[in-house]
């Protein structure tokens, strides 16, 4: 992967504020069967391709280091999204892959290397 590619990416998540709305535990507040498996949020300020904010996970790696980008496909809901991957371990990163994978749902991780 481009190396200006995670540049950008880092740079935008420096230039925004992180709000977790989803904290690990949790549950989803439209299907309560939903548990999220680590803290879940959104970069305030940015746009992402569902027109909301840029959506992230957070893992247990200190100062949360941009780590993957998970491409997600819903079916369902007929939306694909980027979202962000901060501090996520390669175990937190195959958990969030797995969380996005389903009978209606895929996921494709990019790590950074």
């Amino acid at each position: 992967m481009n190396d200006s590619f995670w540049h950008r990416l880092e740079a935008l998540v420096a230039g925004a504020e992180l709000e977790i709305d989803r904290p690990r535990g949790s549950a989803h507040p439209r299907y309560p069967e939903v548990i999220y498996p680590l803290d879940y949020g959104h970069l305030l300020g940015t746009t992402g391709g569902d027109g909301e904010a840029v959506d992230i996970w957070l893992g247990s790696i200190p100062a949360h280091p941009l780590t993957a980008v998970v491409c997600t496909v819903d079916l369902v809901k007929k939306d694909v999204e980027l979202k962000l991957l901060l501090g996520c371990t390669k175990q937190e990163q195959q958990t969030i892959l797995q969380f996005h994978t389903g009978e209606h749902a895929g996921a494709l991780l990019i790590e950074r290397v």
